[in-house]
């Protein structure tokens, strides 16, 4: 489905009385719901952190929040620790991480874990949408860098395929 599409029915509930709204076109389906402010949703309750509006002057700032970025080549995972050589895989959306499917639940990899490519390896929420993060590689998982249920950025090293 088309992002244009998945915003425009963004608007339209927005714009709506509704409270949610599915939409299936083949195998592919959008479900958006809107939570009243003050609920929280039952899968996951983390807690949100505020957003501070700071002009950017370039997409680059806007896509970073205005911090700098490593150096070319230099692979440094939050924190400063560096990242053990092997495939990376990166955050494709800004979102809240989270490494099992509900929190009762184990995680989908663990260090030292076989992955195939196309093995799901956690999920990052956004916009109340769940989307699955798969392996782009098979080997072992050598580092999952994000911890459960935090915030992750566009391009962010997840994890470490070696």
């Amino acid at each position: 489905m088309d992002l244009r599409k998945i915003k425009k029915l963004i608007d339209l509930l927005e714009d709506s009385n509704l409270a949610e709204i599915e939409i299936r076109e083949g195998e592919e389906s959008v479900r958006l719901a809107r939570t009243p402010i003050g609920s929280v949703p039952a899968t996951y309750a983390a807690p949100a952190a505020p957003v501070a509006a700071m002009p950017m002057s370039s997409p680059v700032q806007a896509a970073t929040g205005g911090r700098p970025q490593p150096q070319q080549g230099a692979e440094a995972a939050p924190g400063g620790q560096d990242l053990p050589e092997g495939h990376v895989v990166r955050a494709p959306m800004v979102g809240t991480f989270y490494a099992a499917s509900a929190p009762d639940k184990p995680p989908f990899v663990t260090v030292g874990q076989q992955v195939k490519e196309g093995d799901t390896l956690g999920i990052i929420e956004a916009m109340k949408m769940f989307n699955p993060i798969e392996a782009d590689a098979s080997g072992t998982v050598l580092k999952v860098v994000p911890e459960n249920g935090e915030p992750v950025e566009f391009d962010q090293p997840l994890f470490v395929i070696g």
